[in-house]
C-alpha cells in the first residue's frame, strides 16, 4: 500500500511517502516539504491571522498533489501544537481538511510523546533498555520515558524553539536581558518535570530527536559511521553548553554558515539550543544520542501496526476521499492514536 502521511507542523508543512507493508521497515521512498514558519503568523491573542491560514493552505495544497503524483492509496493527516493551540485553531483546521481532501488530526502534547518515543523505541529496539526521550518542535518540547512501546511517563511542554523565539527573543542577535528572561521561563518550566523523573528509574539510554536537535548535534557533538546508509550522531552536554553564548552573539544570517544550521532553523537555533541545554541539565544527561525516526515516523509504525488486509473498517481516508461532512477533526483515524 502506498501510504503517504501529512505533517502540518510549526515550522513546515511535510509530505512522506512510502509503500507500508507490515513487519517491513517503514523506508520513506518521495517526500515533500514547504517552509511555513506557522509562529510568525500568530497575533497576540493567540490567532492564526489570513497570511497565514493562506500560507498553510497553498502548502497542503502542494503536498496534496504530490501525494496524487506519488501514487498514494491513502493519506494520513496531522497537526501538532502550533495548530492545537491556535485561538482559531478549529476553523484553519476545517479549511485545511477541504484543502487535504482528508481529515486532518490535531495531536494532543501526550500523542505527540507517545508517536515519538514509539518511533526512538522501535530504532534503538529492546536492547536500549529503559528510554528517555526528548523532542523539540517548533511550538512544544516532548519529555517521554519508558521500557515499553507506550511510555510511563510522557510531558508536553509550551518550549518550542519558534514559539520562544517569537516571545523572547526579539532581537537579532538576541540581547542578554531577553536571553535571561528566556532562561528563567524554561528553567521555571523544565524543574518540576525533572523533580517527577527523579522518582523514576533512571533510563539507559537517552536519544533525542526533532530537526533542532539534529542541527545541535551536527554543530557541537561528534558522529560514528555505522553500517548502512545511517550516521550515529552524539551531543555532550559541556560541547553544547559551549556552543550556547556563541550562537547567542552570532547575526542570524551568519548562522547559516555554521554547519547544521540551514536558513529555516537559523532564527530560532537560539532558543532549541537554550531549551536542549536546560533539558539536558535538569534531567542529569550528560550526552545524548539523536534518533533519525520521530513523529511522523511513529504515526507511520502505528498505522503500519494496524494494516489488516481487507477494508474492516481500519483503513484511512484514500486520497481523492474528500472530508467528513460534521464530525470531529480527523475523525477517520484510528481510536490507537488516542
Amino acid at each position: 500500500m502506498r501510504l503517504g502521511v501529512l505533517d502540518v507542523g510549526s515550522n513546515t508543512v511535510h509530505l512522506v511517502v512510502l509503500d507500508a507493508v507490515r513487519d517491513a521497515r517503514p523506508d520513506p521512498e518521495s517526500s515533500d516539504r514547504s517552509t511555513v514558519r506557522l509562529m510568525q503568523y500568530l497575533t497576540d491573542d493567540g490567532t492564526i491571522d489570513d497570511d497565514g491560514v493562506k500560507a498553510l493552505k497553498k502548502a497542503v495544497k502542494r503536498a496534496r498533489k504530490a501525494a496524487e503524483k506519488f501514487g498514494c492509496e491513502e493519506l494520513v493527516g496531522m497537526a501538532t501544537s502550533a495548530i492545537r493551540e491556535a485561538r482559531n485553531g478549529p476553523e484553519v483546521v476545517a479549511k485545511l481538511e477541504k484543502a487535504a481532501g482528508v481529515p486532518l488530526r490535531v495531536l494532543s502534547g501526550d500523542q505527540e510523546a507517545e508517536l515519538t518515543f514509539l518511533a526512538a523505541r522501535r530504532w534503538h529496539g529492546w536492547a536500549s533498555g529503559r528510554l528517555l526521550v526528548l523532542d523539540i518542535g517548533g511550538g512544544s518540547l516532548e519529555v517521554a520515558l519508558g521500557i515499553d512501546e507506550s511510555p510511563e511517563f510522557r510531558v508536553s511542554l509550551p518550549l518550542g524553539a519558534g514559539r520562544l523565539t517569537r516571545h523572547f527573543l526579539t532581537s537579532d542577535p538576541p540581547e542578554k536581558n531577553q536571553m535571561a528572561t528566556l532562561q528563567r521561563r524554561v528553567d521555571k518550566l523544565l524543574a518540576p518535570v525533572a523533580k517527577e523523573l527523579a522518582d523514576l528509574p533512571s533510563p539507559d539510554h537517552v536519544v533525542v530527536t526533532s530537526k533542532t536537535f539534529r542541527s545541535l548535534a551536527r554543530l557541537a557533538g561528534h558522529s560514528q559511521a555505522v553500517i548502512g546508509p545511517e550516521e550515529r550522531r552524539r551531543m555532550a552536554l559541556r560541547d553544547l553548553q559551549d556552543w550556547v553564548p556563541r550562537l547567542a552573539r552570532i547575526p542570524a544570517e551568519q548562522r547559516m554558515e555554521l554547519p547544521g544550521i540551514t536558513p529555516e532553523r537559523t532564527h530560532q537555533i537560539v532558543a532549541g539550543a537554550v531549551v536542549a541545554e536546560s533539558a539536558m541539565r535538569h534531567l542529569g544527561v550528560d550526552r545524548v544520542e539523536v534518533c533519525p525516526w520521530a513523529l511522523r515516523e511513529g504515526a507511520i509504525l502505528r498505522r503500519i501496526d494496524h494494516m489488516s488486509g481487507p477494508d474492516n473498517g481500519d483503513n484511512l481516508a484514500p486520497v481523492g476521499a474528500g472530508a467528513p461532512a460534521g464530525g470531529p477533526p480527523g475523525g477517520a483515524l484510528r481510536s490507537s492514536f488516542v
